[in-house]
């Protein structure tokens, strides 16, 4: 298990250490990364919230369908009462003072606004769920290819250090050869150069590495100045590495073509929706009104009049211009396009699938043969340095299998990272990576 350091971590460290949130992590492996991000994540977090909208939806319109009850009060006071002419008199209708207590009460019998809204709550309800899974799967890709890319640069830095070290010391063998007049100063200024060379190599690495984690943080919705202490292994990583490269692709599989297939049975019932507009509304609808007059206010409520009724409303449309035919094929050319669309996405996965298996295979056949190479390069590296101390060797050659030492070494770990993020995309385009 390796630990990077915090000074790998940050340029500067603050003089008094405060104790660790709960909202950090005291050990941040690739699993705990993940499960953080899953939890904390800004994206994951706002489709979680669309999902409270969605179902919060759903039952406002599902409500419809429940007896609609309101309670009315009113008062009035007449200052003028209404006066009407019976026979050639002048006769005043009503009293000073009215009131009404109203209850009234609908009942939807039909209509197909509300009856869309009961047939696909729960295929609405799949699709928010969904929506919310592609998040959380484009959160788990990103970050766990962060996660890699932190660990190419962090391998850098460890080997830029390393190398840093054997400089140092070669540079130091050549100038001791040079004061001895076994060699001339150029070996001595070439191991100058090297040095300086990785110096600056591993400055940049270092200020890289520094991005890199914050572009990490960002991901995983991570306190901008949490202290994130990386913890991985090496080995077993490169026992992750293999998967099953003859797999079948199921579009089925594939959170896009859940969300376009869901997306098309809502489709569905839009051009059945459509053909309802033919079909009439009925409703139901009741009342109970309690009446009170009285010419004093004080006596109003004494006396109540009563009146109450019930009955139905059928509406049905007859004619409307041509429009719900013209509803009728936009809804249905609608859903052929999702057909093409359907047919259209089969082919960009097939394509995805191919293009990451293939990316796989390249980088797992790059991984093998550096990992080969690292212990060959190790080996004429400690070789070429033995000769070039016995005086056998030009120092040229020293600085060459140096060279060759760092780039191997570098591109192995590099190579290694990139056949794990390969293997995610291989994943992702099966649709192996599901929450």
């Amino acid at each position: 298990m390796v630990l990077l350091a915090p000074g790998m971590l940050f340029a500067q460290e603050q003089p008094q250490q405060q104790a660790v949130s709960d909202s950090l992590l005291q050990e941040a492996t690739l699993e705990k990364i993940v499960q953080y991000a899953l939890d904390h994540q800004p994206m994951v977090k706002q489709a979680q919230a669309d999902q409270e909208i969605v179902e919060a939806t759903i039952d406002g319109k599902l409500a419809d369908w429940f007896p609609q009850i309101n309670f009315v009060y009113n008062y009035q006071h007449n200052v003028d009462l209404p006066v009407s002419v019976i026979d050639g008199r002048a006769i005043q209708l009503g009293v000073d003072n009215t009131s009404s207590l109203q209850f009234t009460a609908t009942q939807t019998l039909f209509n197909r606004d509300v009856l869309l809204a009961s047939r696909t709550a729960n295929k609405v309800r799949i699709q928010a769920e969904q929506q919310l899974g592609a998040t959380k799967i484009d959160v788990v890709v990103n970050v766990s290819k962060a996660f890699y890319d932190v660990l190419a640069t962090t391998q850098q830095i460890k080997i830029g250090q390393e190398d840093i070290i054997r400089l140092e010391r070669s540079l130091k063998d050549a100038q001791a050869q040079y004061s001895a007049g076994v060699v001339d100063k150029t070996d001595y200024k070439r191991a100058q150069i090297q040095l300086t060379n990785g110096k600056a190599t591993l400055k940049a690495n270092q200020e890289a590495l520094k991005y890199k984690l914050d572009y990490l943080r960002a991901m995983m919705g991570y306190p901008p100045n949490g202290t994130l202490n990386i913890q991985y292994d090496t080995l077993a990583m490169e026992g992750e590495i293999a998967m099953d490269t003859v797999q079948a692709l199921s579009y089925s599989q594939h959170i896009d073509y859940k969300l376009l297939f869901t997306q098309r049975e809502l489709q569905k019932a839009n051009l059945k929706y459509a053909w309802w507009a033919f079909l009439p509304t009925l409703n139901a609808f009741g009342a109970y009104i309690a009446n009170y007059q009285n010419n004093e206010f004080n006596e109003l409520y004494a006396q109540r009049f009563p009146n109450s009724y019930f009955g139905a409303t059928l509406t049905l449309p007859i004619f409307q211009g041509g429009k719900r035919n013209a509803r009728i094929r936009e809804q249905r050319w609608t859903l052929k396009k999702l057909d093409w669309n359907m047919v259209n996405l089969e082919n960009n996965l097939t394509t995805e699938y191919s293009r990451a298996l293939a990316s796989y295979k390249s980088s797992l056949s790059t991984y093998l043969a550096l990992k080969e190479n690292v212990v060959l390069a190790e080996e004429v590296y400690s070789v070429i340095q033995l000769q070039y101390r016995s005086g056998i060797r030009p120092y040229l050659d020293v600085t060459i299998a140096e060279t060759d030492l760092r780039s191997v070494r570098i591109n192995y770990f590099n190579a290694l990272y990139q056949v794990l993020a390969a293997k995610i995309d291989v994943q992702r385009a099966l649709g192996q990576i599901n929450y």
